[in-house]
């Protein structure tokens, strides 16, 4: 999302009021974060003690990406969209993953990887801007100024690290009223090819006795050039070809491209002892009205990549075994294939969860493709059934506080030992 129409979404979320501008948002630089580390302390927290929350922007196809390759009715609906049944990489006898998943669905047969059928809330709303305020803020009942992390954030006081995007500008999913999460963009400088970062790097170098502006700029330069540096190094296993531009594919509903970056961040603050307990990340896109099935098969292939390689990674710390991992985007898309070889907005979709201590396997119920809402799938979990297993076995917090009229049943989407 550009910075115009994301501060449009801000706005219209009622979540950039001053509270949060007087907390100073997005005011922690990579190299302050790192210095928050703790390393080798140990962890008295739970089995899984910290999310990464993916946002896939612009409303994923959950049809073509958990697929019910078995029923005859979604090869009817989408003839020419529809995987076909020998490419669908199979789960069961009834579901399986998109043949780019091949990643996540190796994820599966370790028992890494959950996912949760048909989530959704109460009367969809088709709109990009207003579905996705309603999964970051957890109010599907109406407007709320808060994000549920946020309002998470308020009730712990929780100092700034706590909450960190790599995202290019801070989610509404991390404002409270009180405090904010952190914003540390995942793009740092771009040098000409013809400069090294030694030629220039004493420029980032705080000298003696130099006026205060002066050194907060120097320091901020050390701090690009430092950034750039990590993504090129640490982004590049993670990565697929798409996410070698740090910029990536921005659309007007928001999101980027690099996602393997934005985890390989996630994962270097880790490792090195970060004590933040959610990040956010995201990847744009998914608005797939047109020529979909070259567009998602390309998205899927960037988060199956980033995703697959970001477990894989974290499975071999301690620190790293108690992360999960939540990919969700605003909504699905609609059962039928349109007349432009792509699909328009639809309501329920999938929601992945990847990890060491996951839980892993099927959760919900399927939707059916037959019992539709207006050609829509109806919603069989409430999405704050998810979010409330990450408060509940996460972050060790009562689902009903922050999740506005909440009455439900978290899932078990964690081991608990």
């Amino acid at each position: 999302m550009d910075r115009l129409t994301r501060r449009r979404f801000l706005l219209a979320s009622g979540v950039l009021g001053g509270g949060a501008l007087a907390t100073g948002a997005g005011a922690l630089t990579l190299s302050r974060l790192l210095d928050t580390a703790r390393p080798g302390q140990p962890s008295a927290r739970r089995p899984v003690d910290t999310v990464v929350l993916v946002t896939l922007y612009g409303g994923n196809d959950g049809l073509n990406t958990v697929i019910p390759y078995a029923d005859p009715v979604y090869r009817a609906a989408r003839p020419e969209l529809a995987c076909p049944p020998e490419q669908v990489l199979r789960l069961d006898g009834e579901h399986g993953l998109h043949p780019a998943l091949r990643g996540l669905a190796r994820l599966w047969a370790a028992g890494r990887l959950a996912i949760v059928h048909g989530v959704g809330y109460p009367k969809p709303d088709r709109s990009h801007f207003r579905s996705m305020d309603i999964w970051q803020t957890a109010a599907p009942g109406g407007p709320a100024d808060t994000g549920w992390v946020g309002r998470w954030l308020d009730d712990t006081r929780a100092p700034v690290e706590a909450a960190v995007s790599f995202e290019p500008v801070l989610p509404p999913l991390l404002v409270g009223r009180r405090r904010v999460g952190a914003c540390v963009s995942y793009q740092g400088l771009e040098l000409p090819d013809w400069v090294q970062p030694p030629m220039v790097a004493a420029l980032g170098r705080v000298q003696a006795d130099e006026p205060a502006m002066q050194a907060r700029a120097a320091a901020a330069y050390a701090d690009l050039v430092e950034m750039g540096r990590l993504v090129r190094e640490a982004g590049t296993p993670a990565a697929g070809p798409a996410d070698a531009d740090p910029a990536g594919t921005a659309t007007g509903t928001g999101g980027g491209g690099a996602l393997g970056a934005q985890l390989a961040l996630v994962a270097r603050c880790v490792e090195a002892g970060v004590p933040t307990r959610v990040y956010s990340v995201s990847l744009g896109g998914f608005d797939t009205h047109a020529a979909e099935r070259d567009a998602q098969s390309a998205l899927l292939g960037q988060l199956d990549a980033a995703v697959a390689g970001f477990v894989d990674r974290m499975a071999g710390t301690d620190a790293g075994r108690r992360v999960a991992v939540v990919v969700y985007s605003e909504f699905g898309r609609r059962v039928r294939a349109n007349a432009s070889a792509g699909t328009d907005h639809g309501t329920a979709g999938p929601v992945l969860v990847a990890g060491a201590r996951v839980a892993g396997g099927f959760h919900g119920e399927p939707p059916s493709l037959t019992d539709l809402d207006r050609g829509d799938l109806k919603a069989t979990t409430d999405f704050r059934d998810v979010f409330g297993a990450v408060l509940d076995s996460v972050l060790d917090a009562d689902p009903e506080q922050f999740l506005l009229g909440y009455r439900g049943r978290p899932l078990p989407l964690f081991r608990t030992g």
